[in-house]
């Protein structure tokens, strides 16, 4: 059965009213979890998700942000609220803001933090990436297990509301609310012993209709009694560490292996059953392949059938990016801007919002194992980085701001 992985509110947050406002956020989250619990679905973890950096968060500026995060996430612990998503750092944005970051991560675990690489109005920023780049190997090494950059996003084209973290945040105005679904169950069920495509898409869409069809009307009261929208259900059919709810299983069952072909039919037809089914939508409603947080997933890159350039494929045709990927922790800042900079393309010329969540650990080379004792994670293997990183001397390479610094990448021409 599906659970709720989140219920996430999203708010405007400043220091003069934190308390006020996650006191409210509490009491709300405390009545939703009570009331989805009596439809049956599990509601794993309650989150608040803010405003960008430099919207209000920090008046005081980017020194302020770790002891204000310290503060705010205090308060959240307070109302039994799990998590904090703060962000993200937006491409005109003080870079400061960025450098802050690790310390946020260090002082603070339980607090997201997100940087935006590429944006529609205003392109691509090659110091942008570098920054991102550099802040990820630096985040690596906060702990010798490597852990840290689960809290770290680099965002590409993603617009407010969506209830996944770290991608979450808010755009500005009334406190909203949204569910992330955790799902993958419904596509292994739904693909298991299917005789053909057609009736594997049907039962999939039959049972994600059926699961918003019960939420929906819970949803909307608690709205209407609390005063705080309802932006919609993120159904990625976000997996769990264990086969039976594992999204790179349920591809798998339509017959198709990753490592080699086919595989690109198989996910096209999951996110036509997604796209097919009538509820309000909020974040990715995408494929969500996250290696480490699915346990086949993470057997088939331990066997080297599975690669970085895999995912962006998928990502390419219905993808949400890059999730929980295990690199090793020399892979370097150069590889690092790369595969950023494959993300941020993507996004701009497909007009979809990508995400990279990339986890280099130290001290581990291609192949070594990786075991561990997270909850949400599966052991599995590292993956190799870039065979080569982009020259310095070329167009690409530039780190420095420059009046060339930011480009553009037009959306594909429809129709």
């Amino acid at each position: 059965m599906p659970k709720i992985r989140s219920i996430t509110t999203f708010v405007d947050l400043t220091p003069d009213m934190a308390e006020t406002t996650i006191t409210r956020m509490g009491a709300f989250l405390e009545d939703a979890s009570q009331a989805f619990a009596k439809t049956g679905y599990q509601v794993q973890t309650r989150r608040i998700a803010t405003q960008p950096f430099s919207a209000g968060l920090a008046p005081d500026g980017p020194e302020s942000v770790p002891q204000l995060a310290t503060d705010f996430f205090s308060l959240c612990q307070n109302h039994n609220i799990n998590y904090l998503s703060l962000g993200p750092v937006r491409l005109q944005d003080d870079p400061r803001y960025i450098e802050v970051i690790g310390e946020v991560f260090r002082r603070t675990p339980g607090v997201f933090a997100t940087v935006s690489i590429a944006e529609p109005e205003q392109g691509i920023s090659l110091l942008r990436l570098w920054q991102t780049a550099v802040l990820v190997d630096r985040v690596s090494r906060i702990t010798p297990d490597g852990m840290t950059n689960l809290y770290l996003a680099a965002l590409a084209n993603c617009p407010p509301g969506s209830p996944f973290f770290p991608v979450a945040y808010h755009g500005g105005g009334p406190a909203q609310f949204a569910l992330a679904i955790q799902a993958a169950d419904l596509a292994v069920w739904a693909f298991s012993k299917a005789p053909t495509p057609a009736i594997a898409r049907e039962r999939l869409l039959g049972a994600i209709q059926s699961t918003v069809d019960t939420l929906i009307p819970f949803a909307e009261a608690l709205a209407q009694e609390h005063g705080i929208g309802f932006g919609g259900f993120d159904f990625s059919l976000a997996p769990y560490p264990v086969d039976v709810e594992s999204l790179g299983g349920a591809l798998e069952a339509l017959g198709p292996s990753f490592g080699g072909a086919g595989l690109v039919a198989s996910a096209a037809l999951v996110m036509n059953a997604v796209e097919s089914a009538k509820f309000p939508r909020a974040g990715f409603c995408g494929l969500m392949l996250p290696i480490l947080e699915d346990s086949v997933l993470a057997a088939r890159a331990a066997e080297g059938r599975l690669t970085v350039n895999d995912l962006l494929l998928l990502s390419a045709v219905c993808g949400t990016g890059l999730d929980c990927i295990p690199l090793p922790g020399e892979v370097g800042v150069a590889a690092l801007h790369d595969i950023l900079l494959d993300v941020a393309a993507l996004a701009l010329r497909l007009d979809k919002p990508l995400t990279a969540r990339l986890m280099p650990f130290p001290a581990k080379k291609e192949g070594d194992l990786l075991e561990f004792e997270f909850e949400f994670f599966a052991g599995s293997r590292v993956l190799a980085g870039p065979i080569s990183s982009t020259r310095p001397n070329s167009a690409f390479g530039q780190i420095g701001p420059s009046p060339e610094d930011l480009f553009h990448i037009q959306p594909r021409p429809r129709g």
